[in-house]
């Protein structure tokens, strides 16, 4: 069995990751410090860690891994505009102790998952991953830690992927937060009977892919040497207004709410969409449609909420 780390592992993608790999026969060792992620994503037979990534700790735990998939990160948009320092502390400082964890320890494969927000100053779409433009906080940490992964890459030979997320959702998606990923907040909003927001006027256009074609690709990079060295779309190359996607969601629940608008987020693009032509000539496509995915996330949903109810409380 080989031994594959995720950082990140009781966060959203990094949960659906580990349960995909434990499936696919691998030993998994997963990292979280808590921060965002919850235990209860953890699935059984992770050998988990509760752990910051800017902790020597770290070194020890990655010896004899054949791969390490970076998911760790600070990755609230609001907080990292209202503590850059923070961000940047744990989106490069922290990769750098990953990486140079990863470089003690002769791991075979490091996987960084960086973000679409690389892309957020270009106009140009569908977006190509040389062509690059990080303008918020968020961005330029993610973009930090990228560059780290190049040093490493250029000299001290790290076998590299960087995997550029676009707007990853399905099920685990954390609904908590104070500022929630969209399909989470309207979904989770209109099963409690409670009015979504949309910040904005619902016009911004996303690139939405679900967790498990994402995971796909995952799969796909640890049993495949042509992705050394190379950044990779994760999207669909289909994108969607916010509001076509509270549409989406409304009618499959029906329940007559209407969303309020509240003022819009700073530091988002107005648009992303993925160029994910590379990611088609590996062998990898999106198997799961929009409506598909949103089914399917809606499920999830429904059962978390009707088990918090009927166990007499409900996790806001």
């Amino acid at each position: 069995m080989e031994k594959v780390i995720i950082t990140g592992v009781a966060g959203f993608i990094g949960s659906n990751l580990a349960t995909k790999l434990l499936a696919n026969g691998y030993q998994v060792v997963g990292i979280d410090n808590l921060s965002s992620g919850t235990i209860n994503n953890v699935p059984r037979g992770v050998d988990f860690h509760q752990t910051d990534i800017r902790s020597r700790q770290v070194h020890s735990l990655l010896s004899g891994a054949a791969a390490v998939f970076h998911l760790a990160a600070m990755t609230n948009l609001p907080a990292c505009m209202q503590d850059p320092v923070s961000a940047s502390d744990v989106n490069v400082t922290g990769t750098a102790n990953v990486l140079e964890a990863a470089r003690q320890a002769n791991v075979g494969k490091f996987i960084y998952a960086d973000t679409s927000a690389e892309y957020e100053g270009m106009s140009e779409l569908p977006a190509k991953v040389d062509k690059i433009c990080p303008l918020s906080p968020y961005a330029v940490s993610k973009h930090g830690g990228a560059l780290f992964c190049e040093i490493y890459e250029r000299y001290f030979h790290t076998a590299l992927t960087v995997v550029r997320y676009f707007n990853v959702y399905g099920p685990a998606q954390d609904w908590r937060r104070v500022f929630p990923p969209v399909v989470s907040s309207f979904t989770t909003k209109l099963l409690r009977g409670e009015q979504p927001t949309i910040y904005g006027t619902g016009k911004k256009r996303r690139d939405f892919i679900y967790v498990d074609d994402v995971n796909d690709l995952h799969l796909l990079i640890l049993q495949t040497d042509r992705v050394r060295g190379k950044v990779l779309n994760v999207g669909s190359g289909k994108n969607f207004s916010i509001s076509e996607i509270f549409e989406l969601v409304e009618g499959k629940l029906r329940t007559g709410l209407r969303p309020r608008f509240a003022a819009d987020m700073p530091g988002e693009a107005e648009a992303t969409l993925a160029d994910v032509s590379e990611e088609v000539k590996l062998g990898w496509q999106p198997r799961v449609a929009i409506d598909e995915g949103l089914e399917r996330s809606i499920e999830y949903y429904r059962g978390k909420i009707l088990s918090a109810k009927i166990a007499g409380h409900d996790d806001h």
